[in-house]
């Protein structure tokens, strides 16, 4: 299994940061301020577009320490040597992933109830994507809200590190870490928001604190 902090876990939205330019800013401010993860998410737009996108993440985030995680496109992830994809439960399966990647890089699989979770590959993924927990505007495709109980019914049945997603918002964080999350991602949270190294730092503290 690879380390992987999840800390504070930023799913980028083009459309909630303004673009590409906006995407990286805000990518790279987050990733000053605290954020472990970076996960390039794009889903409207065209393979050359995350191409352009996936190259200027990741040399604005080298010098961050930050890791850079591509949704579901294994062949942008390889093109930039990115540090790992995370996909879906109707995506490419992750042995097929794991298999292209190779055993050093990141793999996440995002599960949605408790079966999904017994059924995870443990020898194959290094985190697992739990979620949505709240209500969420920024995944059309969604699958039906967790809730605060099955999260952390889920939570104690985990057998590899996770991240809790999906309408987490400041004020939200801290009750999925203390049910045993090991990080929240967030999208717009931080993006789109008009002062992202404050709602980077915010969130941080709330983590920290519910951590303590």
């Amino acid at each position: 299994m690879n380390p992987i902090d999840l800390s504070l876990y930023l799913v980028l939205d083009p459309d909630q940061c303004g673009g590409l330019d906006g995407m990286v800013q805000s990518a790279l401010t987050a990733a000053q301020h605290g954020a472990t993860v970076v996960q390039l998410r794009a889903p409207q737009w065209k393979k050359r577009q995350w191409l352009a996108a996936a190259v200027a993440l990741k040399a604005a985030l080298a010098p961050t320490g930050a890791k850079l995680i591509i949704n579901d496109h294994v062949d942008i992830a390889l093109a930039v040597d990115a540090d790992g994809v995370h996909v879906g439960q109707s995506d490419l399966p992750v042995a097929a992933v794991r298999r292209l990647l190779g055993p050093d890089k990141i793999v996440g699989l995002s599960t949605s109830n408790a079966a999904q979770l017994a059924a995870v590959p443990l020898e194959l993924i290094d985190y697992i994507g739990v979620g949505p927990v709240y209500p969420t505007g920024t995944k059309a495709d969604a699958s039906p809200v967790i809730g605060a109980a099955d999260f952390a019914a889920m939570m104690a049945a985990k057998a590899c590190p996770a991240v809790a997603i999906g309408g987490i918002a400041l004020g939200r964080a801290a009750p999925l870490i203390r049910a045993g999350a090991d990080g929240v991602a967030v999208v717009s949270a931080i993006c789109g928001q008009p002062d992202v190294a404050k709602a980077t730092l915010a969130l941080l503290n709330e983590i920290k604190e519910a951590r303590a």
